[in-house]
């Protein structure tokens, strides 16, 4: 657990090599993952943007690695409004995009495209193609039940996409896989990379090549 609902944080977190899982809560106990953060991003986003606190918990999907920075070092820095401000508030958009893209995958979709949108983007923040979790953990992430998850999963190992054992699950076909998800992949890749190639450094670029 790197923070739990409604506890002040006290340091922002850059990955490197691990995965943090950002999850909602409910009273009852069940939880859905909202968005996850790998070495595209930071945990810890209320540090800078003024809320001090969040109502939801982050906890580590895939262990690793992270650069750890106190808050106030990261409140200071964000409000010197240099380059770190603009890369950190476009990444918080991009966050924004896949929340707002997992809610209506998780409304509109079905369990084998949501699990297969889920592979495709925990793949992209793994240096391996094997990913380490069980099936419910996958489940606890999607916020289904756990046998709806093993037959979705069933159907992409039959077509050879992926291969699972237990506890591990290893992506083989990439391209075979992105045929069934949604498109909300597509989404959150695309807007991710949007924001995170600042227009100023490509003017910048294209400009010195001519």
């Amino acid at each position: 657990m790197v923070y739990e609902p409604g506890q002040q944080l006290q340091h922002g977190y850059f990955p490197t090599t691990a995965i943090v899982s950002l999850h909602y809560v409910m009273a009852s106990g069940a939880s859905a993952e909202s968005a996850g953060v790998g070495r595209e991003g930071v945990v810890g986003i209320s540090i800078f943007m003024g809320g001090h606190s969040t109502s939801s918990s982050a906890v580590v999907q895939t262990a690793g690695h992270a650069w750890r920075l106190p808050r106030q070092v990261l409140y200071d820095e964000f409000h010197r409004s240099g380059p770190l401000q603009s890369l950190l508030l476009r990444y918080t958009q991009a966050l924004m995009a896949e929340m707002a893209q997992t809610a209506a995958c998780n409304r509109h979709h079905s369990v084998e495209q949501q699990l297969a949108r889920w592979l495709l983007l925990t793949a992209d923040r793994v240096p391996d193609r094997e990913l380490v979790m069980t099936q419910e953990l996958v489940a606890s992430m999607l916020g289904v039940r756990r046998e709806s998850v093993t037959e979705a999963a069933g159907q992409l190992q039959e077509r050879g996409y992926i291969r699972y054992r237990r506890g591990h699950i290893a992506v083989l076909d990439r391209h075979g896989l992105q045929t069934r998800a949604c498109e909300c992949y597509g989404v959150v890749k695309t807007e991710m990379a949007r924001l995170q190639c600042d227009p100023r450094y490509r003017q910048t670029a294209q400009t010195g090549a001519g």
